[in-house]
């Protein structure tokens, strides 16, 4: 226990970052609550990787930390049933590519103003964070939502922007522009500027 105290403030969880994180959690929870209402996950009728890194973070947050817990059953009930659910899927059926939505059916009326607020928090924590790594900083610092958030710079997360960005440059002309159109506007777009 002591061991995971003292990493907070390495992973920015701090006094001062705390009305950053927990603001941002809240949105989150609302706005994932809002889309799962219309479909089972984040892109349709069955789980995606997306889904599984949402978990990951909000299996700690929903279901052990208990005042996490209180505001996910708060303010996303749908979220904290979700969670529960994504724990074990062994029992979901998976067919073949059944259960993706094609591009014309992704549900963007909830989709977008989650990839916003994704946007809006973890884009500029990304490139400060790549900024800080490039110029050999041990810190970074950004401004998220008007409010600075401060860190240590972290060598994994330099890691994944690269990897998101070789991916998205991976894409087909036309589904690199299918995407683009999604993310314009919402911050994410910004990692691949």
């Amino acid at each position: 226990m002591d061991r995971q105290v003292g990493r907070r403030a390495l992973v920015g969880s701090t006094e001062t970052n705390a009305p950053i994180i927990e603001s941002s959690y809240v949105r989150l929870l609302r706005l994932l609550d809002r889309h799962i209402e219309g479909q089972d996950f984040l892109f349709g009728d069955r789980p995606a990787n997306g889904d599984f890194g949402l978990f990951g973070q909000l299996s700690q947050l929903a279901i052990i930390e208990p005042p996490s817990s209180r505001l996910c059953i708060e303010e996303g009930r749908r979220v904290y049933s979700w969670v529960n659910r994504v724990d074990d899927l062994s029992w979901w059926p998976v067919e073949g590519d059944e259960g993706w939505c094609d591009r014309d059916g992704l549900a963007l009326d909830t989709l977008v103003p989650l990839l916003a607020e994704i946007g809006s928090t973890y884009s500029p924590f990304m490139l400060a964070n790549a900024a800080a790594l490039a110029a050999g900083e041990p810190e970074m610092s950004c401004e998220i939502n008007g409010m600075e958030y401060r860190q240590a710079a972290f060598p994994y997360q330099g890691k994944t922007l690269r990897w998101l960005r070789a991916d998205h440059a991976a894409l087909s002309a036309a589904d690199r522009a299918a995407v683009d159109r999604i993310l314009t506007d919402t911050g994410c777009d910004r990692l691949f500027a």
